[in-house]
């Protein structure tokens, strides 16, 4: 039981700071831990998806703030970076938060949205599809690889 609890925890800080500027690894942990067959794939699931998008929210929270700073020196984004990604996240609108689950574009989408101001609700629903869906995918190829090669 307390080793359960200890891989729950790590796959769910491995998924949360996966959604943040922290490196992680929540997708090899969660396909290991799905492989190994121990425990219920939706259960793997749903605790790194809930870790995910709570390291989502903690980017759309940050960047609510965050643009409150663009004129300081020590900022590290210039104001024309930012006034480029108003212009794209103003094209593509809400439904850009569906690829949050993206390498390289999803961490900086979601703090995006809390710049461009999106309502949290919105938000909190677009992201977890998005993220849920690709731990999903990655629970059943994980599941698919180990029934094979066993």
């Amino acid at each position: 039981m307390t080793t359960d609890i200890a891989l729950f925890a790590g796959l769910f800080f491995s998924a949360l700071t996966s959604a943040t500027i922290l490196p992680g690894t929540s997708e090899a942990a969660l396909g290991a831990l799905v492989a190994k067959g121990d425990h219920a794939v939706w259960l793997l699931v749903m605790i790194a998806t809930t870790g995910n998008v709570i390291g989502s929210i903690i980017n759309w929270a940050l960047g609510l703030y965050i643009d409150r700073f663009r004129d300081r020196r020590w900022f590290p984004v210039s104001g024309a970076a930012l006034d480029r990604a108003a212009r794209w996240f103003s094209k593509y609108g809400l439904w850009s938060l569906l690829l949050a689950w993206l390498p390289i574009i999803g961490d900086p989408l979601t703090l995006f949205a809390g710049v461009m101001r999106v309502r949290f609700i919105p938000f909190l629903i677009l992201v977890t599809i998005g993220k849920a869906a690709r731990y999903a995918m990655i629970a059943g190829g994980a599941s698919a690889l180990a029934s094979m090669l066993s």
